[in-house]
């Protein structure tokens, strides 16, 4: 169970972090309690694993990488972990996941990868499928963005 003061810490920081010299003192104030606070309360979430990361949204295409390509991978199971490092450590690639096949989907490993057209997403994945042995995939390019927001688990009015 989480206290008030921990729903109030975690709605602060489920929104953007502000870009000031001290976001932390900016986001305590709009909370309502003392920066101090924030911090350790934040700490103490982070140490019981009710908070994993902090994150940064970064938006692509305004960098100039124009195409992305969610890449479904056909993996061993086996070797699920091994493949997954090499490709989360591309610097291309900004998510990896593991995921269950279904019957007529046979895919488990999925990794966005990002590039500045379609022919670099595709020489990217033939790039990591030569460096993992990994040779039955498929590209799913993104033709529109309908949504992109970050999970909103507490409001600042509860």
């Amino acid at each position: 169970m989480l206290t008030e003061l921990e729903k109030k810490v975690l709605a602060s920081i489920q929104d953007d972090i502000p870009i000031t010299e001290r976001p932390y003192y900016e986001m305590a104030a709009n909370a309502g309690i003392p920066e101090e606070i924030l911090l350790k309360t934040m700490q103490n979430l982070v140490d019981r694993g009710v908070v994993r990361r902090f994150g940064a949204t970064i938006r692509h295409q305004k960098t100039g990488f124009e195409a992305n390509a969610m890449t479904a991978w056909q993996v061993d199971e086996a070797r699920i972990n091994e493949v997954g490092d090499i490709m989360a450590s591309c610097r291309h690639v900004s998510h990896c996941y593991r995921r269950n096949p279904q019957n007529d989907w046979p895919y488990n490993l999925y990794t966005m990868i990002h590039a500045k057209d379609k022919p670099s997403c595709y020489a990217i994945a033939q790039k990591l499928s030569e460096q993992t042995g990994e040779e039955t995939y498929t590209l799913l390019f993104s033709h529109q963005e309908l949504k992109k927001t970050s999970m909103r688990y507490f409001s600042s009015e509860e």
